[in-house]
């Protein structure tokens, strides 16, 4: 066997705490949304943050708007923030945005669709589920588009220069 003293360090993550940093519903449209025919359109809009805490605890954000319309009219507007306090140590900088970007995204996203649902219930609505979101794929695309962002701004540099 050979020894593991000096080899990479073992990789560790630890959820401290998961919690609702803000939530809000909005009903513009009460009462007389109620006794309309319920036929929404529905849009959600997704995004996450995060930042450091404190040495290898990271605070994600995982903020979701869901939009409910009929026609013109906003019947509800609900703004979630759903956040987590994460311990990541061990990982190496290029395995970091994965798991902040994606990793920690998938494990909130559950809490922030349980609460989007009771708000939506507590104000009148029929229950609205969320399909699942592949936080993967959302920040491969993140990703790519700020590499062609990136690059363009690159060439352009370049071609104005010469």
């Amino acid at each position: 066997m050979s020894d593991q003293t000096g080899a990479t360090p073992k990789q560790q993550f630890d959820i401290q705490r998961i919690y609702l940093r803000d939530a809000s519903l909005e009903t513009p449209g009460a009462p007389q949304i109620f006794t309309e025919q319920w036929r929404p359109e529905v849009s959600l809009q997704l995004n996450t943050s995060q930042q450091s805490v404190e040495a290898d605890t990271y605070e994600v954000v995982l903020h979701l708007t869901l939009t409910a319309k009929m026609g013109d009219k906003t019947i509800y507007l609900v703004e979630i923030q759903q956040a987590g306090l994460f311990v990541l140590t061990g990982f190496s900088q290029a395995q970091m945005g994965p798991m902040l970007g994606a990793f920690c995204p998938n494990v909130l996203f559950p809490y922030a669709r349980e609460s989007l649902d009771s708000l939506i219930t507590r104000g009148g609505f029929p229950p609205l589920y969320l399909k699942p979101v592949n936080f993967d794929a959302l920040y491969q695309q993140t990703q790519k588009a700020k590499q062609q962002k990136q690059q363009s701004a690159v060439s352009s540099g370049q071609t104005g220069s010469a």
